[in-house]
């Protein structure tokens, strides 16, 4: 019989399921609707009818769970497999890792999402499997996590790694968390558009005011064209946005040292653009024994990385 890990990925919109072998390669992926409708109470047992139903196709009908690698978004005590706050999902207090069991029948293991990208990108991606690595995602906020000799840091309870409410700036904008002058204000897609709109203020005669005025929007893609274009309004914005950022990580390798540091989310679009700004500043503010062991890139594994990191929980806990 085939052994299988499964990677569950629980987000707001979407659920998605991934059957892996033990080499990290993808057998079969696939997405169900997230159900918000009564706090998410139906999230679980959907997921396991999901499993279910796919096990039941001719070609898995031969195979069998080793076990369910989840990850769920935010405050997360892994070890006891608890969700304890979800807000975008409704839950509160919820035994995740005792619920599905109780309907698999098989181990599983529960992380928060930011970090079982972080050990899909490890075990298969940019990470190259680091013993000493810090990722972080620059979407609609900043999300991160940071495995330190070899393991995912969680802290006391489950706030290790929470990258983008690294206070940066005093008496900045104020943030989603309460707090003020978050990384977050600043290196996000919001934040970077934030700061576009700012700059279109102060600076109607540029190439994003122009571009503004046509579009009736601004993104970070068009941010980052211009500034590549040579547009010193959006080039401005990027060389601030890429220098909080370079400083708050090498602040962070001062702790653990890392040989990798991996950008992710929406905003890594940039690709080499923000990952040259990013090292020319980190480089600047670090230490150079620190920085000279440490290389800066973009993500590889995409959508993919929750799965596969679900799926590595197993894979670790049963190796």
């Amino acid at each position: 019989m085939n052994e299988l890990l499964v990677g569950v990925d629980i987000g707001g919109t979407t659920v998605k399921i991934g059957f892996i072998t033990e080499d990290g390669n993808i057998k079969e992926k696939w997405e169900i609707p997230t159900d918000l409708t009564n706090e998410g109470t139906n999230i679980i047992s959907d997921v396991w009818a999901s499993i279910e139903s796919k096990l039941r196709e001719p070609l898995f009908n031969n195979s069998f769970i080793k076990g369910i690698g989840v990850g769920a978004p935010g405050f997360v005590d892994a070890h006891a497999g608890v969700i304890a706050e979800a807000v975008n999902i409704g839950w509160k207090d919820i035994n995740l890792a005792e619920e599905l069991e109780k309907l698999a029948n098989v181990p599983v293991y529960v992380e928060n999402d930011a970090n079982i990208a972080v050990l899909g990108e490890n075990w298969v991606g940019a990470g190259n499997q680091s013993r000493n690595l810090i990722a972080i995602t620059l979407g609609t906020g900043v999300g991160g996590g940071i495995i330190a000799n070899g393991s995912i840091l969680n802290g006391a309870n489950g706030m290790a790694g929470e990258i983008g409410h690294i206070e940066v700036l005093e008496d900045g904008h104020l943030c989603n968390c309460g707090k003020r002058g978050c990384l977050e204000t600043i290196a996000s897609a919001t934040g970077i558009v934030r700061q576009g709109m700012e700059m279109i203020q102060k600076h109607p005669e540029s190439r994003l005011a122009k571009l503004f005025q046509s579009e009736g929007s601004i993104t970070t893609q068009h941010i980052f064209e211009l500034a590549k274009q040579g547009d010193k309004a959006s080039k401005k914005i990027i060389d601030y946005t890429t220098d909080v950022l370079g400083k708050a990580l090498s602040n962070m390798s001062m702790v653990i040292n890392p040989s990798n540091i991996l950008i992710g989310g929406g905003v890594s679009n940039a690709g080499d653009y923000l990952t040259s700004a990013v090292t020319k500043a980190f480089r600047k503010h670090a230490l150079p024994r620190v920085s000279e062991v440490c290389t800066i890139k973009v993500c590889q594994l995409g959508n993919d990385a929750g799965i596969i990191g679900g799926a590595y929980l197993v894979y670790e806990k049963n190796s």
